[in-house]
């Protein structure tokens, strides 16, 4: 593999997408070189449910990558997700090691790896460590210790976890598939950073992705990441009650869903009529379209109850000023903002990657969202800019693979 190439996996519930990407040596540009994308099996509400399946269905998906690329992929960054995941603050402490007091980069990462020492279930582990600021004795909110003086250092981490049982199967599904996993990346946080910019987690701002079979969503605040949770509700739940209600198969409600979808009644009377037959033949029902957006918006009120539920908790309800950015496939669905909007009462926008190269138009989609924000993570981590405080570790599978061999290539063009 060349040493400027780049391969995000997604596993989501409903699709895996496989991304290869070239970043430029002259000025770190991102041209997207081949995309694969394929049903997802074997993944149920983020987890792995059968390691075979998943691991078939990765397979084919790279190789779709593969042939549009001409990249032979081995290793890859990958999405983790699911229920089970949490965040908790750990604080770190150490004496500086070099007689003169000055900070350097041992001494950093020897803090960070002190605040990993906090307690965790036993069935837990930790994925990321994610630095808030750093305290050289009295002086506080440190962005950027290294080179300064002092005696004792502290560090204000965000430590997540997610279930152990999920990393091993994972891991395993990806073996079996052929991929050498360089590091996971909590799909929140990926999609954040494709999509949300600096002002926005400044001022504050809550990502929303909405996947098939879970909702998950990143709060920033300050610029960092203060709360993630993944709620076990999705769009596909929207499918399966229009299945339900309708007493049709899954693959007719999913079209119906598709073609007539919406979250608002606007420009649809109580005359409108949908006729199944023109769906699948044998169907003959002709139902009211409006009884169908009715079924979508009861779904969808409880998706974002729940959400809102989730801000109260932290004490953000209707108090970040940047609002709400929405991604995954479920922001497809029509007025879904509006409705947002109305149930939120925030600002609310259509998060999708932006300033790439190459074949854009297979990942300018908020779909895409978390792969390509894995392609990014890792660009920025690389050169220093990473999407938190000064540093970030991921303590995943090869948590510092593709990283360290990047690293050398971005030093000459980033600050």
């Amino acid at each position: 593999m060349k040493s400027n190439i780049i391969t995000g996996i997604d596993l989501g519930s409903s699709a895996v997408r496989c991304v290869v990407a070239d970043i430029s040596e002259e000025d770190g540009q991102v041209r997207i070189l081949g995309v694969g994308t394929e049903e997802s099996r074997g993944m149920r509400r983020g987890a792995v449910v059968d390691i075979n399946d998943a691991a078939d269905s990765v397979a084919r998906a790279v190789e779709k990558a593969e042939q549009m690329s001409g990249e032979n992929i081995k290793s890859a960054i990958v999405s983790i997700g699911g229920t089970g995941i949490g965040v908790k603050e750990a604080p770190g402490v150490i004496a500086i090691g070099r007689a003169d007091g000055t900070v350097n980069e041992d001494d950093v990462d020897r803090v960070i790896e002190a605040a990993q020492a906090v307690s965790i279930p036993t069935n837990n582990e930790i994925i990321h460590v994610i630095p808030r600021t750093f305290r050289l004795d009295d002086q506080r909110d440190i962005e950027e210790p290294v080179g300064m003086r002092g005696v004792r250092l502290e560090v204000d981490t965000v430590i997540v976890e997610v279930p152990s049982n999920h990393v091993k199967n994972l891991t395993s599904a990806m073996e079996r598939a052929d991929v050498v996993i360089e590091d996971f990346i909590i799909d929140s946080l990926a999609a954040a950073e494709s999509t949300l910019t600096k002002k926005q987690k400044e001022l504050g701002v809550v990502l929303i992705n909405l996947g098939a079979t879970t909702t998950s969503i990143a709060v920033y605040e300050d610029g960092d990441l203060t709360h993630t949770a993944v709620l076990p509700i999705g769009s596909d739940f929207i499918t399966n009650d229009i299945a339900i209600v309708l007493r049709t198969e899954i693959d007719i409600a999913e079209r119906v869903k598709f073609e007539y979808g919406s979250a608002s009644m606007e420009g649809v009377s109580k005359k409108d009529m949908i006729d199944l037959s023109q769906i699948n033949e044998q169907e003959t029902e002709v139902i009211p379209h409006r009884y169908v957006l009715e079924i979508i918006q009861a779904r969808l009120e409880e998706i974002f109850g729940l959400i809102v539920k989730e801000l109260e908790s932290i004490g953000k309800d209707q108090l970040l000023p940047a609002g709400a950015v929405l991604t995954g496939g479920g922001a497809h669905m029509p007025h879904i903002t509006e409705f947002a909007k109305d149930e939120l009462r925030l600002p609310v926008s259509i998060g999708q990657p932006t300033n790439l190269l190459g074949v854009v138009d297979h990942v300018d989609d908020p779909s895409y969202a978390t792969i390509i924000g894995l392609i990014l993570w890792a660009v920025h981590d690389v050169g220093g800019q990473q999407p938190s405080a000064g540093h970030f570790v991921g303590v995943g599978a090869g948590a510092k693979g593709i990283f360290d061999k990047l690293r050398s290539m971005f030093d000459r063009f980033l600050p």
